[in-house]
């Protein structure tokens, strides 16, 4: 592996060469989010009031669960601050938009913007860091899992990929509830319950069928695509004691009409240099770092990313492989000879 810096440091030079207007956050990009907003609610209408055929619903439940994950998308960057910058709005904007995946702009805030961008794919403090084959070990249940062949480990794995931000989440809230003020605890626990309260009420309100269409399908869908993104952030990249994001992090790539119904967010290694910036410049960040630094620069079509999940194991070995504990063997991680195109195996010894 090469010399690993700081995001700072890679940021403090492309700095330089960026126009200043760029650090400036873009309300527009709340026009996008009133659209999915309209979508949804019209959705929900015709689910609920029009007897429609199931094949129609199940439809109009794909463009509920694509809304719902690109208001998650959305969300992700009003909470930091790239599109209004006053406290108060960014918060109520910001628990709008991840609604739907039901996560509150607090919890959101300690987990994803102050504990996982600052130690982003370290082996303790990352809450989002896949674990080790030590950790692993210890884990009676998982371990059970691990027995399994790893196609099989690999179709549970993407089936979940269903679930997994959901579970997650709530993970987060139990995890990080308690690290909160005591006067503070309130807001985050009504901010966690007060979606599902909504979500749950609106079961009873209009019946089991149709509340499967408006919500329970579309959050299945939601968590299957923001999941899809988020399994190729990082989980084909090592270990890393120093946060370097061009280390640690992996840029897909998708057709432009998708970056722009998904606001960018495929751009990662760039999100992980500049947190603070619309990902509307993304791709001028990304065109600086690809000058100053190509050959330490992680990218790939997002379909190939995730063949490369598929092909893999997860647990980590030595912090820069990943290992599969049934076959006794390791595969590379990005840019420890993981090779997308070509992955194969090495043995190892424990």
């Amino acid at each position: 592996m090469s010399e690993l810096h700081h995001f700072g440091w890679y940021a403090a030079r492309i700095k330089k060469q960026l126009p200043k207007d760029v650090f400036k956050p873009v309300p527009a990009r709340l026009f996008g989010g009133l659209a999915y907003v309209i979508i949804v609610a019209a959705a929900f209408v015709l689910i609920t009031f029009f007897q429609l055929h199931f094949l129609i619903n199940i439809g109009l439940s794909v463009v509920i669960g694509a809304s719902f994950a690109s208001l998650g998308f959305l969300g992700h960057e009003i909470l930091h601050g790239t599109v209004v910058r006053k406290p108060w709005l960014r918060d109520i904007l910001g628990a709008i938009a991840f609604w739907p995946l039901s996560t509150g702009p607090k919890l959101w805030r300690k987990w994803h913007n102050i504990t996982h961008h600052v130690h982003t794919q370290h082996e303790d403090n990352d809450p989002d860091a896949w674990p080790t084959l030590e950790k692993i070990s210890k884990m009676k249940g998982i371990r059970a899992v691990y027995r399994l062949p790893l196609p099989v480990r690999a179709f549970f794995s993407f089936l979940s990929l269903s679930v997994q931000f959901t579970a997650h989440s709530l993970k987060m809230f139990v995890m990080y509830l308690k690290e909160f003020k005591p006067r503070k605890q309130p807001a985050v626990f009504f901010q966690a319950a007060a979606p599902w309260i909504s979500w749950i009420g609106l079961l009873f309100i209009i019946g089991f069928q149709n509340w499967f269409f408006v919500y329970l399908l579309p959050l299945f869908i939601a968590n299957f695509i923001v999941m899809a993104y988020i399994s190729t952030n990082h989980r084909l990249n090592p270990l890393v004691e120093v946060n370097d994001p061009l280390a640690n992090s992996l840029s897909v790539t998708v057709p432009k009409w998708v970056d722009v119904i998904h606001f960018n967010f495929s751009y990662h290694t760039e999100h992980h240099l500049f947190p603070g910036m619309s990902s509307k410049y993304y791709p001028l960040v990304k065109q600086h770092i690809k000058e100053n630094w190509p050959e330490r620069y992680h990218e790939m079509p997002m379909g190939q990313a995730l063949k490369a999940l598929w092909k893999t194991p997860r647990p980590y070995f030595q912090g820069n492989q990943l290992v599969d504990p049934r076959r006794v063997e390791t595969y590379g991680s990005l840019g420890n000879g993981l090779d997308p195109d070509n992955i194969q195996s090495t043995s190892y010894k424990d």
